[in-house]
Order: structure tokens, then C-alpha cells, then sequence
């Protein structure tokens, strides 16, 4: 699984080459994400007979880093998923892009962000999880900001970026905790001792952070305003990203982890509560809605509520009905989202209020959005009604407060079925002329839909043929084994009238969709101007701090390090330092006093000189100073070198300083007062670091390490040229290359000074 992994996000470039060709040749990189598909559904065969597909690769384990891989149920499911409709997408981007400049690009990161998503779902690895999380964001956002000379996909690439980005923070916080609490950041090793984390104090900061990075990325309220918005990048991307793949990555987080921290109510009510009310308001702003794509986003923000919520109520029956909903969805919104694209690309509009009579001129595209929308609606023989079915007997099982929940389940699934006929069924068979300039739609942008349209039928209609994989995938959520029962007849009860209410629900809301689209409650909360406001704020702080922070002076460069540097050394001293003890340092002899007070001077001097040449030589007295200490304690190459290093740098400045002028001294004199207090609260500081070192017992270990390897494994006797050779190579080789590249950077400076003196 490393392989095919690392070898998708090496094909990027291919498929930049590829994609900027025809779309004939560009529909070629189907083939890979093809592949992938049938390895994945190939392995089912182990995962059904109880095996599970591990791989395991060592990155960077200090720091609890490998590519560790595992496939089980869950992870194939939404594996197949990413590539199933990543080479639908492939396709479809392949010939609803024909033509652009940039089509290229766009296959470019469309490989990226599969290789980022196939790495978040196959990962047991909580740190390696957070990398490509992070991964998925970045590539997201190229995606989402791919047509980057429009401000709206700017601005809702940036969106997504800081929206989920936070979320990141939040989940590698939430890594670094559970690993301290547990020792282990590997998830199968989390299974394996589930009350350790519930019961620890940090289980409350752990359960936020988590929750937090999903709601975050799966667009749940208040979060929930940058989903739409990113409906300004191009239909491919929307029917990927935004239906079966990004935006599912919080609902794999929580499922993922349910084993580990569920159970209670402090993971489950929040879940609920959250869920219930995303699912709510997304289903009733979408039908306010008139753009297609909006309309879908919306009931994409709703139906992830949905998922959420399932999780949440904790049983069996919930988790089963989680893992089919998610499929469910995956196939009517990816195939609606590109039905919407095939009408926008024909049409040139997603106004639904001007869509209408398309089914003559977009015969395969009005089936496939007729198929996608009944399953949406969640009529019989389709995967939708399944889902629905499951959906509704779990909120009975609901122990808390079934009589609230289902109710409003109900409408929620009412409204979504009405956004289902609003962009599946109204564009094709509202009677009316189709838009003027309409044209027709070619085999490459049809097909996607119609084949994930015909995938939900033929799940609903044998839904018993995918029990053995929902049932691995459940056990994974539950972390025990659960049998998922799928049958297009469940007998009469409480869940068919339910279903049966519901279409009649649909029924009349569509009939009065106008009436329900009118603005009678606030279509918006206003989060998404909160965070615009937010950010507005940050830009208003960092355009008055920023100027004097970065005012192209050195000597505000210098002073703003010193003093941060100073107050967190300072700070972190004064609350772990010993007393020191000046035991043993007052017998000081007379010519140390001397070297002393000669470094002292010639650092006085400098501060008082009046012009460049005398503070050149006073801190070359001080130098001079320091490599005299050298030598008196033992250390005869160091004074050597410094010797060298001092005579070296006084040479070139009386060259090249002799025709500077005088020192300017229009300093104010508080300036000076302040300047002066900073030094001397340094100086103080790193006079007790010294005699801290110089005082207290220190580890041997390092030194002790040095001295034995040395002789031994570097055949050297002098440990400090043996450190500096061999222990520290690499190190003292990027010393000598950054030498090497400022003393290229000098020649061609004085180059072309030379050039510029000729032509002059």
C-alpha cells in the first residue's frame, strides 16, 4: 500500500503532461486510479475471511513516524470510494475542462489530493494521519483556488485552507496527547486498551481537539459556511472533493476513533447535538437556494450532519446505517453534482429558475439525474431508500430521546428529497424551452454520472450482495463484530411508514418549493461574516504591527531577537535554575583579571567609538581576548582559529572601512537608555548561564561518548577535529557551502560592478 500510495503522488507530473493534452489522451490516467480500484476490491476477498492487509514501512521513528498502512473494513470502503470515483473523475475533468489552458494542473493535484486522501484512510498512525490531513488541505486548495485570477476562488480556496487548517492543529494537539497519555500513536494499539483514555484527565481536551478537526473538515455547524463557498471551483472538483472524499475525511476521523474514545456521553452528545443541528439547517438552506451547485452543497452540509449524527447514538444499528448512508451519498451527490456540471457546461447556467424541457437535449444526463435523484428522495430499489430505511430504525433504537430525534430526521430527509428533485429531475422534466444556445453534452461528461447513478440502483436492488463488507466496516466503527442485515423488505413497521411519510413530505414541499424557498426564517446565522470579520481584524492588527516589526533596519531586527530571546531564557531560568554557587571561582589569578578587563575595554570602546575604523579594532581587541582565554584553558586550536578568524576580519575591514564616515549618534538619548538596559540584562543573563555550566553538576554521557569513540570508530585522537570532520559532517559541510555561495555571490556582485564601470 506504500507503493501505490508514493507511486499516485509520483504520477503528478505525468499527469500534468498527460492532462494538457487531448482529452482523449488526458481520459488515459483513468487507468491508474482504474487499478486501484480492483486491487482494493480484490482484497476484500482477505478482509471477508477474517484477514487484515498491513503494510509497514520505517520513516522517521524517532519521532514516532512510519508508513504504517492497514486495510480493514472501514478503510475499504472509503479506499474505494476515493478511487472509484477518483476514475470517474478523471474522466469527466478530462472533457469537461477540453480546452482549458491550465487542464493540466487541475490533473496534477487531482492525483495529489487522491494520494493525500488513500493515505488519511489507509494510515494507523496518528502522526502519519495528521501529514496527509495537512496534505489533503493543501491540495484541496489548490483545487478548489484552480481558477486562481477569479477573487471568489481566491477567496474560498483561502477559506478552506484556514477553516481546515485549524482543524489540522487541533488533530496533531489531539496526536500528541493521546500518545503521552498512551505511549503508542499506532491505532490497533490504542483498540487494544480502550479505558486508558477515557478515564484520564486528559480525555476532555482530547475529545474537543478530535471533534474539533472533524466538524472542521467535514463542514459541520458553526464550520459549516466555507463547503458552499467553495463551490467556486470547477464541477470535477466539487463532485470529488466535496461529496464522496474531503469532506468525508471528519466523518472517517470519528469513525475511526469511536473504538478509542466513544462511549460516553461526552463523545456522543456533541456528535448528536451538532449533527442534529447540521442536519437541520443545511437541508433547509439548500432549498432556499437557486444555483445548483449551492443547492447541492448545502444538502451536502446536511447529509454529513446526518453521518454525524448516526455516529453518535452509539449502537450497532447506527454504525450500519452510517456506513450505507455514506455510500448511499457518495453515489447520488457525486452523480448529481456532475449532472449539474453537464447542465452548466450545456446551458451555460445552474439558475434553476431558468432550467427546464433539458431531457430531449440531455437524454443520458436527465437518467442519470432521474436515477441519482430517486435515491436522493429515497424511493424503493435504490440504495438511497436502504440508507433511509437503516437511518430511520436506528433513531428508534435511540435510547436517549427517540420521540425528538426522528421527527427531525424526517424532515431533514423530506427537504433533502426535495433538493434531489430540484437537481435531478426539475432541469430535464419541468415542462419549457431549454435555455437559448443550448448545446449538447459529449460521452465524457455523461458518462460519470450515469455510471455512479446506475451504482446506487444496483446496490438497492441487491443490497444483500454488499451485507459482507457493510458488516466488516461496522465492526471497525464499534470495534466489535456487528452483522449488517440489508433487505429491500423489512416488513411492516415503524420504518416503512416513516419512509412512506417522508415521500409524501417530498411530494408537497416540491410542489410548494416556491412558497418554502421564500426568506420567512434568517438564511444565514452570519458566521461566515464573523470569520470575514475575523480575519479583517487580523489583517487591521498586522498592518500596525507589521511596519515597525519590518522596517528594513538591522538594529530593529537585532533588538526585537535579543529581547525575545532574552525574556524566554530569562523567563525559563529563573523558574528551573539552582542558587549558584561561586565556590571555587574567586581564585582568579592576576593576568586573568587582565584578559578580563582587556575584553570588557575593547567592548566598551566599540559602543563608545565615533566612527567605524575604532569600533572595528575595539571589537578586535575583544577578540583577541577571547582567543587568549583559549589558549590559558587548553584549547590551542580554538585560540588558533580564533587568532585567525580576528586578524582575517581586521585586514578587510580597514580595506573596506577606511572612507566610511563618522558613527552616527542621533540616537535619542531614552533610546540609549533602553538599548543600554537590554545589554546589560543579557549580559547579566548569560553571566549566570556561565556560571551555571561552570557550577553544577552536568551529564557526562555526550563527552564521555566522544572521548571512547573517537580512537575508535573516526581513528582520531583530537575529539574536536574529529567532531567537526565526522560525528558532525554533514554539518560542517553546509557550514562550508554556505561560505562557498556567499563567496559566489560577492564574485558576481563585483562582476557586474565591473560591467556596469565598462559600459559606463
Amino acid at each position: 500500500m506504500t507503493t501505490l500510495i508514493l507511486a499516485t503522488l509520483a504520477l503528478a507530473p505525468l499527469a500534468a503532461w498527460l492532462g494538457g493534452r487531448s482529452a482523449k489522451v488526458a481520459t488515459l490516467l483513468a487507468l491508474w486510479p482504474l487499478g486501484l480500484t480492483v486491487w482494493f476490491a480484490s482484497a476484500l476477498r482477505i478482509l471477508l475471511q477474517g484477514g487484515v492487509v498491513t503494510d509497514h514501512v520505517a520513516w522517521i521513528p524517532s519521532l514516532g513516524l512510519n508508513l504504517s498502512f492497514r486495510l480493514d473494513g472501514l478503510s475499504a470502503v472509503f479506499a474505494l470510494m476515493i478511487t472509484g470515483i477518483g476514475t470517474l473523475i478523471v474522466v469527466y475533468g478530462a472533457h469537461y475542462l477540453d480546452g482549458h489552458p491550465e487542464r493540466g494542473r487541475f490533473q496534477a493535484s487531482l492525483f495529489a489530493f487522491m494520494a493525500a486522501m488513500l493515505g488519511v484512510v489507509l494510515t494507523d498512525n496518528l502522526f502519519t494521519l495528521f501529514v496527509f490531513w495537512e496534505l489533503t488541505g493543501f491540495t484541496s486548495f489548490l483545487l478548489i483556488g484552480f481558477d486562481h485570477e477569479k477573487e471568489s476562488s481566491r477567496r474560498a480556496a483561502t477559506q478552506a485552507l484556514i477553516v481546515t487548517g485549524a482543524g489540522g492543529l487541533a488533530l496533531l494537539a489531539a496526536a500528541v496527547l493521546i500518545s503521552q497519555v498512551t505511549g503508542t500513536l499506532t491505532i490497533p494499539e490504542l483498540l487494544s486498551d480502550r479505558g486508558l483514555l477515557t478515564n484520564h484527565a486528559s480525555y476532555l481536551p482530547i475529545v474537543v481537539l478530535v471533534l474539533l478537526a472533524a466538524f472542521t473538515k467535514s463542514a459541520q455547524f458553526p464550520f459549516h459556511f466555507w463547503l458552499p463557498g467553495a463551490m467556486a471551483a470547477p464541477t470535477p472538483v466539487s463532485a470529488y472533493l466535496h461529496s464522496a472524499t474531503m469532506v468525508k475525511a471528519g466523518v472517517y476521523l470519528v469513525a475511526r476513533l469511536t473504538p478509542v474514545l466513544g462511549g460516553t456521553l461526552l463523545w456522543e452528545l456533541p456528535l448528536v447535538i451538532i449533527g442534529g443541528l447540521t442536519m437541520l439547517g443545511g437541508a433547509y438552506r439548500a432549498v432556499q437556494e437557486t444555483d445548483l451547485k449551492r443547492v447541492l452543497a448545502y444538502s451536502t452540509v446536511s447529509a454529513l450532519g446526518t453521518l454525524f449524527l448516526l455516529l453518535g447514538l452509539g449502537s450497532e444499528a447506527a454504525f450500519t446505517a452510517a456506513i450505507v448512508y455514506l455510500v448511499a451519498h457518495a453515489c447520488y451527490k457525486g452523480a448529481l453534482f456532475q449532472v449539474a456540471g453537464v447542465v452548466d457546461h450545456a446551458t451555460g447556467t445552474r439558475d434553476i429558475r431558468r432550467l427546464a424541457g433539458l431531457r430531449a437535449l440531455l437524454p443520458q444526463t436527465s437518467l442519470a439525474g432521474l436515477l441519482a435523484a430517486a435515491s436522493m428522495v429515497g424511493l424503493p430499489l435504490t440504495i438511497g431508500f436502504v440508507a433511509k430505511e437503516l437511518v430511520y430504525e436506528a433513531g428508534l433504537k435511540y435510547a436517549l430521546s427517540p420521540f425528538a430525534l426522528v421527527p427531525a430526521v424526517v424532515v431533514g430527509s423530506a427537504l433533502l428529497g426535495v433538493c434531489g428533485l430540484l437537481a435531478g429531475f426539475g432541469p430535464f422534466f419541468t415542462p419549457g424551452a431549454p435555455p437559448e444556445g443550448s448545446h449538447r453534452a459529449s460521452a465524457g461528461l455523461w458518462f460519470g454520472p450515469l455510471t455512479l447513478a446506475v451504482l446506487g440502483l444496483l446496490f438497492g436492488s441487491a443490497p444483500g450482495l454488499t451485507s459482507g463488507v457493510f458488516s466488516l466496516a461496522a465492526s471497525a466503527v464499534a470495534g466489535r463484530s456487528v452483522e449488517a442485515h440489508l433487505a429491500l423488505w423489512h416488513g411492516l413497521g415503524l420504518p416503512l411508514g416513516l419512509s412512506a411519510l417522508t415521500l409524501l413530505l417530498v411530494a408537497l414541499l416540491y410542489r410548494a418549493r416556491k412558497l418554502v424557498r421564500a426568506r420567512a426564517w434568517p438564511r444565514s446565522l452570519g458566521f461566515e461574516r464573523g470569520f470575514t470579520g475575523f480575519l479583517r481584524i487580523m489583517d487591521f492588527i498586522s498592518g500596525r504591527i507589521g511596519p515597525p516589526l519590518q522596517e528594513s533596519s538591522l538594529a530593529s531586527y537585532a533588538l526585537t531577537f535579543v529581547l525575545s530571546a532574552g525574556t524566554l531564557v530569562g523567563v525559563g531560568y529563573y523558574l528551573t535554575a539552582e542558587r549558584v554557587s561561586l565556590d571555587g571561582l574567586l581564585d582568579v589569578r592576576a593576568y586573568e583579571l587582565a584578559i578580563s578587563g582587556l575584553i570588557i575595554l575593547g567592548a566598551i570602546g566599540a559602543v563608545r567609538a565615533r566612527t567605524t575604523m575604532t569600533a572595528v579594532l575595539c571589537l578586535g581587541t575583544s577578540g583577541y581576548g577571547v582567543a587568549l582565554t583559549f589558549l590559558l584553558f587548553g584549547a590551542p586550536d580554538l585560540a588558533m582559529t580564533q587568532f585567525a578568524a580576528e586578524t582575517l576580519t581586521a585586514v578587510i575591514f580597514v580595506f573596506v572601512f577606511w572612507q566610511f564616515p563618522r558613527v552616527d549618534q542621533a540616537s535619542a538619548r531614552l533610546v540609549k537608555l533602553r538599548d543600554a538596559i537590554i545589554a546589560c540584562g543579557c549580559g547579566v543573563l548569560v553571566t549566570l548561564l556561565a556560571l551555571d555550566s561552570a557550577t553544577l553538576p552536568t551529564t557526562r554521557r555526550l563527552s564521555d561518548f566522544y572521548a571512547e569513540a573517537a580512537p575508535s570508530l573516526a581513528h582520531g585522537r583530537n575529539i574536536v577535529n574529529v567532531i567537526l570532520v565526522d560525528f558532525r559532517a554533514f554539518d560542517t559541510l553546509g557550514e562550508i557551502t554556505v561560505l562557498v555561495t556567499a563567496a559566489v555571490g560577492v564574485v558576481a556582485l563585483l562582476r557586474i560592478a565591473a560591467a556596469e564601470r565598462q559600459g559606463g
